[in-house]
């Protein structure tokens, strides 16, 4: 599984989700002036790159079971 390719970008992908919530949650925790301009935005950006990700993992299962 792991050399695959596919697996790696799947997992790049996941990590990416990751770290734009840490920067959401930061920022929502930190408040002031960065959470009230772009809190909006990086949750967005967020689902967008969830969805991504979701899809991947989808794409990869299915190459593995042969689809």
């Amino acid at each position: 599984m792991a050399d695959d390719p596919l697996f790696w970008v799947a997992a790049i992908a996941c990590f990416a989700v990751l770290f734009i919530l840490m920067i959401g949650v930061g920022g929502f925790a930190k408040g002031g002036d960065f959470n009230r301009k772009h809190a909006n935005k990086i949750m967005r950006l967020r689902i967008g790159a969830q969805f991504v990700a979701v899809l991947l993992i989808l794409v990869f299962v299915w190459f593995r079971t042969g689809g």
